[in-house]
């Protein structure tokens, strides 16, 4: 079907291919798109007056920045994501504008793509959300997501890929990479230390050099270095007094200058507060909200921002220069070039079969399954009373949490996607158990369902008791929400518990009925306190569009669960480093990282405090044998690398995938390193009985650590040890090597 879209393209393309044919006759060099990039950016900037420069490093409306008219080259639109592209707003306000054409495929939320723990995943996501940016005419995906699970209070961990950084870097490239295929860019977030919501503009984060080098920025780095990203948002919070969207150690020391990033920094939506250091120290960028940037003001007030008249005007009169302002019109003019002036682009395409189908896929092989006793997972065939209880089962999850709000052409819920599912063969039957949240709105974005409930939390729960003792098992889907103190951008959670009354809920229905499975629909870790009364778990996030039909495939048994969790789950709030010892959260002001580099699964092990479910772990349907590790050589030379390999083999009647996973533990070292650290994982597919061997490359990068003494990675001779495992807590076969 031919749509604005499509129109708008075409004759983009044709105007393209008419400046092109002209550019390479007689024409202005920065329009010859066969021409080096580089030179195209100098011959336009030569071109280009001061306001028409200044113009070009702020926005000009909600979502968009001016191009330079007078010479064609044009705005720069940006969009909301990661998880989907958000609906049309109205020019300065937040609010939707009312389009009919602009719902989308809500793809499912990071954490889940994170629990994947499969490159090939990633990939697939970055393709597909690409397509749909690109066919909204969108220039920027303001997404993915990669600051580090230090809390699990942390309202934004949903967006989020997870405690460590070895699995987030590795996530993030392929998503970088298949979304600019496209001809959008990135806009990888939050850059950095963005780790709470509730003081997130006031919030000074101080950490040492290491824990800031080896946890909190190398999924930056490989999004950067490895990924190819275009451009970079800068965060709320401070670093050492000074707001990240300008911090000149994060971004010209370490992000322009040790990295080499070429791009352009972004600034969060009213993420700058003054003049001066958003010049010197490398915002290339300004967006925001109001006349200030920050709080309500005049309407279309965007000359009014700091990069906008107060910069135009230091130049005037002389208290800056032109340097800086000639370096940001480069990064940005390199970011309309690759994006919006790309010839090459594709159309995209939205809400195809390929999108459902590639949302359906990663959210079913996200879903983790924490336990499975007795194996009440997969449903038995035999069962004919199926009752399914829980309001996030009928509660639709795509609308709020914040700027990751999305329109979508349809979601499919838990309890619809089951009972499609079952069909004919099994009666299915519901009860709410519990109220949390019956809005679903968000920015006039409305869900469109009335969860509006008279009756007690007694009588609901009494229900539930009664229908539970009539069914051939029961399944309560739970867990979190985006309303605020919850899943949600602008706060954090305020306990680790699960609210409404849930627990109450869940232990009336394990003296009820003991063919019982949790499932827990959210983006945190969350406190279980029945666990060992109920004896199956579900971990399922939000899983977006298809939400309903992925968590079906798992709990019928069409997709063998093959999920490794991406962070740990304590089980008190207090065995989580950032909370130990009572300490204070949000942060008002100061936010001392004083764990250092003990985040997530390196602090529990440190510690020797057992989890509740630990990172890297992850059930499924069937069972895998470790076979020993062995290496082709004992030691490793400084150039070199060693080849490590494991036979792993399915061992049960189903087939199914098992994430082998490499941890380094270094037996020598000068500094005080985690007892180990994830440097290597495969997702292997075997049917019943069948066998692979898993190979991993060990190089001296996987041995380093940062000496912030010498401002530099080493690697120090002396003994290492592989171990080889099913999860951090479940280490199935070890050797030890040396580096020489």
């Amino acid at each position: 079907m031919m749509t604005r879209y499509h129109v708008l393209a075409g004759l983009s393309a044709l105007l393209l291919i008419a400046c092109t044919h002209q550019a390479s006759v007689d024409g202005p060099l920065y329009r010859n798109a066969s021409a080096p990039i580089e030179a195209r950016i100098d011959d336009a900037l030569s071109r280009m007056t001061l306001e028409e420069k200044i113009k070009l490093i702020h926005a000009q409306s909600k979502f968009s920045s001016a191009g330079v008219p007078r010479l064609g080259i044009p705005e720069l639109w940006t969009t909301d994501g990661p998880h989907g592209i958000r609906t049309e707003v109205l020019w300065d306000e937040w609010d939707q504008a009312g389009w009919t054409n602009d719902s989308i495929v809500a793809f499912p939320a990071l954490t889940a793509l994170a629990a994947t723990w499969n490159r090939e995943m990633s990939a697939l996501y970055g393709k597909s959300i690409g397509e749909e940016a690109r066919y909204r005419e969108k220039d920027v995906l303001l997404g993915p997501g990669v600051n580090i699970y230090r809390t699990p209070l942390n309202g934004r961990n949903f967006e989020y890929m997870g405690e460590d950084p070895f699995l987030s870097g590795t996530m993030v490239v392929p998503y970088v990479q298949e979304v600019q295929k496209n001809g959008v860019a990135v806009c990888v977030k939050h850059y950095a230390l963005n780790n709470e919501e509730t003081f997130r503009h006031t919030t000074d984060v101080d950490l040492d050099d290491r824990a800031l080098y080896e946890i909190y920025l190398p999924a930056f780095k490989a999004a950067v270095q490895e990924g190819g990203a275009w451009s970079i948002m800068g965060s709320y919070n401070l670093y050492r007094g000074q707001h990240v969207c300008y911090n000149e150690r994060l971004i010209m020391d370490i992000l322009k200058g040790e990295w080499g990033f070429d791009g352009a920094v972004i600034s969060d939506w009213g993420g700058v507060h003054e003049t001066d250091a958003a010049v010197k120290n490398g915002l290339d960028l300004e967006f925001g909200t109001w006349t200030d940037g920050l709080t309500m003001g005049a309407t279309d007030g965007y000359d009014a921002y700091y990069l906008a008249k107060p910069y135009r005007d230091g130049i005037l009169n002389g208290t800056y220069g032109t340097e800086e302002l000639d370096d940001k019109c480069r990064r940005v003019l390199r970011l309309i070039f690759r994006t919006a002036m790309n010839k090459d682009k594709p159309f995209g395409s939205i809400c195809s079969e390929e999108h459902y189908a590639a949302a359906r896929r990663i959210g079913g092989e996200g879903i983790v399954l924490l336990k499975n006793e007795r194996s009440v997972l997969p449903i038995s065939a035999s069962a004919k009373r199926l009752l399914v209880v829980g309001e996030n089962a009928i509660k639709m999850m795509t609308v709020g949490g914040g700027s990751s709000s999305l329109k979508v052409q349809h979601e499919i819920l838990p309890l619809d996607g089951i009972r499609r599912r079952a069909g004919d063969l099994m009666e299915v039957s519901y009860a709410r158990g519990y109220v949390g949240d019956v809005g679903g709105s968000y920015n006039g974005v409305n869900s469109g369902q009335d969860l509006s409930e008279n009756r007690t939390p007694a009588e609901l729960i009494a229900e539930a008791v009664q229908m539970a003792k009539e069914a051939d098992c029961v399944l309560f889907i739970g867990g979190l929400n985006k309303s605020n103190y919850q899943d949600c951008e602008g706060t954090d959670r305020r306990s680790l518990d699960l609210p409404y009354g849930q627990d109450d809920v869940i232990e009336a229905l394990a003296e009820a009925n003991p063919n019982l499975a949790v499932v827990l629909v959210d983006g945190n870790a969350v406190a279980m306190p029945w666990i060992d009364k109920v004896p199956s778990v579900l971990q399922a996030w939000y899983l977006g569009s298809e939400a309903g039909n992925a968590l079906a495939d798992v709990v019928f048994g069409d997709v063998n669960p093959s999920g490794k969790l991406p962070f740990t789950f304590p089980r008190q709030l207090s065995d989580s480093p950032a909370h130990r010892d009572g300490k204070s959260f949000p942060n008002r002001g100061k936010s001392f990282y004083d764990e250092g580099i003990y985040v997530g699964y390196r602090w529990f092990d440190e510690q020797d405090i057992e989890p509740l479910f630990a990172f890297g772990h992850g059930l499924s349907y069937t069972t895998f044998e470790y076979g020993p590790a062995r290496l082709d050589k004992t030691s490793l030379r400084e150039n070199g690398q060693l080849t490590l390999s494991v036979r792993v083999r399915n061992t049960g009647t189903k087939t199914g995938a098992e994430v082998v996973q490499l941890y380094i533990a270094d037996d020598e070292s000068s500094l005080p390193r985690p007892p180990k650290e994830l440097k290597g994982f495969q997702k292997v597919w075997l049917e019943p009985g069948a066998s692979a061997e898993v190979k991993f490359k060990i190089g001296p990068e996987a041995l380093k650590y940062y000496d912030p003494e010498a401002g530099e990675w080493i690697a120090e001779k002396g003994g290492f040890e592989a171990l080889v495992g099913s999860a951090s807590d479940d280490i199935r076969s070890r050797i030890a090597f040396s580096l020489k």
